[in-house]
């Protein structure tokens, strides 16, 4: 028997710990309706009327990905330019301990991403919206005399995304090479060689 309406909205939070729990535990390879419930402490039956197909619960755990990085704490935008770029990238790298779960987790779900052609898309639909985001912030640099006059600010943000994700990889692999230190100086680098010598 289904869950009733009120029911329903009051166990979706606590289903989506579950997922959470499971996602920072197992990353999306041990995602599956049986770890969740497990983690619920229900039947695998039950969790069946919130997901009836593991496609359903990766879309909820993606989501629920997306609405947690969305939501997490961020570094004050000191300004318009290139100070602000670098908060924003600084946001992405895995410097605290909640970041580096955020990002493994981000990780773990290219594979499955990349094997979806819906999937796919949403994910280049995140990067996308991401270098909209960080678009606006590059302009301003150039605008300010930061970058040069030249620089164009949609390649910049695709080329700053790409710089700041391989770096999310490698620390995440070798996190006693890339520490937290050294990606901050390694991104400080990164702005430096992009903007105009002071």
């Amino acid at each position: 028997m289904p869950p009733a309406p009120g029911d329903r909205e009051a166990r979706r939070k606590d289903v989506s710990e579950a997922v959470w729990h499971v996602l920072a535990d197992k990353g999306f390879g041990g995602l599956t309706l049986r770890a969740v419930a497990t983690a619920m402490g229900v039947s695998t039956g039950m969790l069946m009327h919130y997901f009836p197909t593991k496609r359903a619960l990766i879309t909820h755990a993606l989501d629920l990905l997306e609405q947690r990085t969305a939501e997490r704490p961020r570094r004050a935008r000191p300004g318009a330019g290139l100070a602000t770029v670098r908060a924003m990238l600084l946001d992405i790298l895995p410097l605290t301990p909640g970041d580096v779960a955020r990002n493994r987790i981000w990780v773990s779900s290219w594979d499955l991403s990349l094997a979806d052609g819906e999937l796919t898309t949403q994910q280049a639909d995140r990067y996308t919206r991401l270098r909209s985001t960080i678009r606006p912030h590059l302009e301003a640099a150039r605008d300010l005399g930061e970058l040069p006059a030249t620089a164009d600010p949609e390649q910049l943000a695709a080329t700053a995304v790409a710089f700041t994700h391989g770096l999310v990889v490698q620390a995440l692999f070798d996190p006693g090479r890339f520490p937290g230190d050294v990606q901050i100086t390694m991104l400080d680098d990164f702005l430096a060689a992009t903007a105009l010598p002071r």
